[in-house]
């Protein structure tokens, strides 16, 4: 199972390792989170119905024998099932659900057998890759929470949770064709590395309309080139302090789990090229989020992620240390 932010490169580990004759995969089957989700309480974002949801299922599994257990121990049951039916008699199927990162701790009690990878990325290039996917290049990160807040946050503490049975990896030491990072991969998952792995991939389609096609389409070999783009979208002022604050939101003790220098990726971030392309739209989108932060904070206590623009305006250290 490969868990990941969303815009970190899943999509192509996916298909290297979806190129071995012993993998079956689909492009995000999405399989247990309406399954896992409502186990939790916290996940806002799931909408208003979650906390209906939580408390009917929790008031429903104290009926079962082993309460919550046995409901996670079905779901599993049913999840082996499925995986292998869609497996059509491969020995592994490969679910790439970047949102898992919400359920962490429920998969692995569910399917305890199941081989955990975590991809990390640059988070300055999963910052960017955001804005250019999601945002069609404005700079409307805030509008992502999830993706860039609350998701970073479970990868981070799933992988402090449960270090053993995880395999973690960085996306700029596998992008770049070092076959170690690879092999250690394979190895983790009990395959026999191939290196030819890492040329035909690029013959693998996934089905399915969920997914990344934008990262299909574009990368049909490895290389490092991806590492820097994001150099061209936090290109102007306004840009640079958000992505200055996101990082120290994110902390040296998280960035250091995740395997990057904080302090590295500052001086990046402080000598790449700058210009003032984008920054009236951008501060007009900045206005415009701060705005509706206001509004928002007369009817509901705000956090973080939804004030994003106004925490890194008024210079406001919130989360600096993970």
């Amino acid at each position: 199972m490969l868990l990941s932010l969303p815009r970190s490169g899943s999509t192509l580990v996916q298909r290297v390792l979806g190129s071995y004759e012993g993998v079956a995969t689909a492009s995000e089957p999405w399989l247990l989170l309406p399954l896992l989700l409502p186990l939790r309480d916290d996940v806002p974002a799931a909408g208003g119905w979650q906390p209906r949801i939580h408390e009917a299922l929790s008031d429903f599994s104290r009926t079962l024998p082993g309460g919550v257990a046995s409901y996670e121990q079905s779901v599993g049951d049913a999840a082996r099932t499925i995986y292998e039916q869609a497996a059509r008699g491969a020995p592994y199927y490969l679910d790439k659900t970047p949102p898992y990162f919400l359920v962490i701790d429920e998969i692995v009690r569910t399917l305890p057998e199941a081989r955990l990878v975590i991809l990390w990325r640059n988070p300055l290039a999963v910052l960017a890759s955001v804005v250019e996917t999601f945002c069609d290049g404005r700079w409307r990160p805030q509008n992502y929470p999830t993706s860039l807040f609350g998701g970073l946050e479970r990868l981070v503490d799933g992988a402090r949770r449960h270090g053993e049975l995880i395999h973690t990896v960085r996306y700029e030491d596998l992008i770049g064709g070092a076959e170690g990072e690879w092999r250690r991969l394979t190895d983790f998952i009990g395959l026999e590395f191939d290196p030819a792995s890492l040329v035909r991939f690029s013959d693998v389609r996934l089905e399915g309309v969920m997914g990344d096609p934008v990262g299909t389409r574009a990368y049909s070999r490895l290389e490092s080139t991806p590492t820097e783009k994001w150099r061209g979208t936090i290109s102007n002022p306004l840009r640079r302090a958000w992505a200055r604050r996101y990082l120290e939101w994110i902390g040296d003790e998280r960035l250091v789990l995740m395997g990057y220098d904080g302090s590295r990726l500052l001086a990046e971030l402080d000598t790449a090229e700058m210009s003032l392309e984008h920054t009236a739209a951008d501060a007009g989108d900045a206005v415009t989020s701060i705005a509706r932060d206001a509004l928002k904070a007369r009817f509901a206590r705000r956090s973080a992620p939804e004030s994003a623009w106004g925490e890194l305006l008024r210079g406001r250290r919130n989360g600096a240390s993970a």
